[in-house]
């Protein structure tokens, strides 16, 4: 499979077209941001470690019945998806306290939510992907009711199966990031990825953390984070 042209370029990805009309390829680049594109820099080897780790999610998620993009891996850093109509909404599941949530709810990092949150995020660059609410999303025509029940039921379950999954390989998801798109039949499955880039991985005994909040906050050990992660989720799988 050859890459097409060049359809978008994004802050951690490149999109290009193939021959056939219904799949894409993926590039995972080594490029690394936060604060809205404010802070750049490199991670080496992150878009080969953030391509392993989103496949083997991705895979664990088809497993457990939650249809995804993912077709297969046809480099170290490249991947071919179905083709999808993204839905301009980032879920955001939140277990822990931590980042903007914390802030916004006088919490102190680290503590427990009652109960996993759900929240919208407008995913609009030049807007800073703004937290919005279904009322938003209503006005701006951005999804139907009906495709917000199928996200809450999407976020909620994916969030149970990453979690039990994670806590065998000693490791706390605090929160993370979804993107979901629409294929050619007017399906909902899920795209983008599911990495340290979109994600806080915590060490369940330790709360160290194993994500991009390494390359956010200058704690150093940043691409030994990601491959942490890639160790502990290869650790004990039969191939």
């Amino acid at each position: 499979m050859e890459k097409g042209k060049l359809l978008y370029e994004g802050k951690a990805k490149k999109i290009y077209e193939t021959d056939n009309p219904e799949q894409l390829i993926v590039h995972y680049k080594d490029d690394a941001t936060a604060f809205d594109g404010k802070k750049k820099g490199k991670i080496k080897s992150k878009g080969k470690f953030n391509l392993e780790i989103s496949n083997i999610f991705f895979m664990l998620l088809e497993d457990n019945d939650v249809k995804t993009h993912l077709i297969r891996q046809i480099s170290e850093t490249d991947l071919l998806v179905k083709k999808v109509d993204i839905i301009p909404i980032e879920v955001v599941l939140r277990n822990v306290a931590a980042g903007s949530l914390a802030e916004r709810l006088g919490l102190k990092e680290g503590t427990k939510l009652n109960r996993p949150i759900l929240e919208y995020y407008y995913k609009n660059d030049e807007l800073g992907d703004p937290l919005i609410n279904r009322y938003h999303i209503t006005e701006r025509n951005l999804a139907t009711e009906g495709q917000l029940k199928l996200l809450d039921i999407l976020g909620f379950k994916i969030n149970k199966i990453l979690s039990n999954y994670l806590k065998e390989k000693e490791l706390l998801l605090v929160d993370f990031k979804l993107e979901f798109g629409t294929d050619s039949n007017g399906n909902i499955i899920l795209a983008d990825e599911i990495s340290p880039d979109t994600c806080r991985f915590w060490d369940l005994n330790t709360n160290k953390k194993l994500d991009k909040d390494r390359f956010r906050r200058n704690l150093g050990e940043v691409e030994q984070a990601y491959q942490e992660i890639l160790y502990r989720l290869k650790k004990d799988v039969i191939v």
